[in-house]
């Protein structure tokens, strides 16, 4: 099948439909869901049908409101006002009764699945098991996040006696949090900044990615049912339209923001007093793989390909570079091209697919710009079709053989282009990542102990996770997700994120009688909600 045929006379079944064309006009403030009169914006989908000319263009899923500085500056307040100094209603509400606000929307939000796994789809071509995976996966996350809560505030549920001072030690909010999620997991990777923002007493002001913004839709009922007024608030809009005005003012306490580096240290440097700001970020990687020539060839070329091309390479955690020892490249080369060759590739909810649409307008240009750079620098694509595009698609590329000079080397493609380079020297990849403004994580695949222990000790102090004969990822949850150089500023885990959107904050007393009567009669009386040994089941 030629990729010229993905739109052409396409049934969507029943269920996986959405309203096309139509008006989105709610948002969220202070509490309540609000209609929009103002400017709107249309949103496409990456999905092409035909016009009534018989023409294919992007499928109109419908408009979204365009909100501006007064917009933004309104929800801004709702927030403060909502914390108001960390005396407000939700940052001194007892951990048990936050925990049941999110599990109260978690509870809404499952009954609105279906409807944001189609929006996942059909705003962003993910595939239909893995925007299943992305919804599951972030109703999973929520309520990891619940019960790591719950050890964290057990582990604070008893006062301490050091030198004579008694104490009790628990985590704070640290006040309004700007939460600015990625296109690439709207769903995942937001709530992944939102949730424990959230839970850990923070209020929020949260604006969408600019593609997969519908799907946020169906959920903004749940989050007015199951929160206080003013601690989350949901706005639609351009970044630099939204976000910079929020920022400018000084008022805001976290920047959490998973996207480029560019945009975060655009968005930094507007802050009045930086020194404040506390930084939640999950920026871009280039993340290798290192093929050593005693590998497992066919586990190797396996997990390559998955890590290069699950939901077409726009992963910040996929392979982005292939180095590949001179000795098995062209055993390698050969099955990596065959491998792909087998992927389906089609609509999203077509049973099967592995490559879709792309959701960015001018993606496949990039990408074209990016293979052009490098063939015109001596490298050739190597498989069958690989570049070829179709409007929104573009059938993977594999370019070898890549050096320092061409802009793939350099740039995180995001898309499905895959640079391969050889080396004869470890050394090689090693110098690369070294080298390289990124230090997320890399992929060693050997068979032999005694070949990865010393690359293992050498890239852990380079990069932030080391994959031994497996693709680079993110999962499980519960363990650390974090970068070293331009890749990330903080930890993301259920347990780490807690910790990030916190800070530990301790009542003390000296030991004396009217100290220990006054402490006993906060705790026999449960008179305080911070100072308490109350232990949630």
């Amino acid at each position: 099948m030629s990729i010229k045929t993905i739109f052409n006379d396409q049934k969507v079944p029943q269920s996986f439909q959405v309203p096309l064309g139509k008006k989105y006009d709610s948002y969220l403030l202070n509490g309540e869901v609000k209609k929009w009169s103002g400017k709107t914006a249309e949103v496409h989908s990456p999905v092409y049908s035909k016009n009534k000319h018989g023409e294919l263009q992007p499928t109109l899923l419908g408009t979204v409101p365009v909100m501006g500085e007064k917009d933004a500056l309104e929800a801004l307040d709702a927030a403060n006002s909502a914390f108001d100094n960390g005396t407000g209603l939700w940052p001194t509400m007892k951990v048990e009764e936050r925990i049941k606000c999110v599990e109260k929307f978690a509870g809404l939000m499952v009954t609105k699945r279906e409807e944001v796994v189609n929006f996942i789809m059909w705003e962003i071509g993910k595939t239909l098991p893995d925007a299943r995976k992305e919804f599951d996966r972030t109703v999973e996350y929520i309520y990891d996040t619940i019960e790591e809560l719950k050890e964290l505030d057990r582990n604070c549920a008893r006062v301490q006696l050091h030198s004579e001072v008694y104490a009790q030690i628990r985590r704070g909010p640290l006040g309004v949090v700007l939460c600015l999620g990625p296109y690439n997991y709207p769903l995942n990777e937001t709530f992944c900044l939102l949730i424990p923002a959230l839970i850990m007493g923070n209020t929020t002001v949260f604006k969408p990615a600019k593609y997969g913004v519908i799907l946020i839709t169906p959920l903004l009922e749940a989050f007015a049912e199951a929160f206080p007024k003013g601690v989350v608030n949901i706005l639609f809009g351009r970044g630099r339209e939204v976000a910079t005005p929020i920022v400018k003012t000084g008022l805001v306490q976290v920047l959490a923001l998973i996207g480029n580096s560019k945009s975060a240290n655009a968005l930094q440097s507007h802050h009045p007093k930086q020194n404040r700001l506390r930084l939640v970020l999950g920026l871009e990687a280039k993340n290798p793989a290192i093929v050593l020539p005693d590998t497992d060839m066919d586990l190797a070329v396996e997990e390559c390909v998955l890590g290069s091309l699950s939901y077409n390479g726009q992963r910040c955690t996929a392979l982005k570079m292939i180095f590949v020892h001179e000795n098995i490249i062209e055993t390698f080369n050969k099955k990596f091209v065959n491998r792909i060759k087998e992927l389906k590739y089609g609509l999203p909810w077509e049973d099967g697919v592995k490559l879709t649409p792309l959701p960015e307008p001018g993606k496949p240009a990039y990408i074209q710009d990016l293979i052009d750079d490098a063939v015109s620098k001596g490298a050739e694509i190597i498989n069958e079709g690989g570049g070829d595009s179709h409007h929104s698609f573009v059938y993977p590329a594999v370019l070898y053989p890549v050096n320092e000079q061409m802009d793939i080397y350099h740039e995180e493609q995001f898309g499905p282009v895959i640079p391969i380079l050889s080396f004869k020297d470890v050394q090689e990849p090693i110098d690369s990542i070294v080298n390289s403004n990124y230090g997320q994580q890399v992929s060693l695949f050997s068979k032999n102990a005694d070949t990865l222990a010393p690359l293992i000790d050498s890239l852990v102090n380079q990069v932030c996770r080391v994959n031994i004969n497996s693709q680079c990822q993110r999962g499980p949850d519960v363990y650390p997700f974090v970068g070293r150089k331009d890749s990330a500023v903080s930890t993301l885990s259920v347990r780490a994120a807690l910790r990030s959107f916190s800070i530990r904050t301790l009542v003390a007393c000296k030991n004396n009688q009217l100290n220990k009567d006054i402490l006993n009669d906060i705790l026999d009386n449960n008179k305080s909600n911070f100072v308490s040994t109350n232990y949630i089941l």
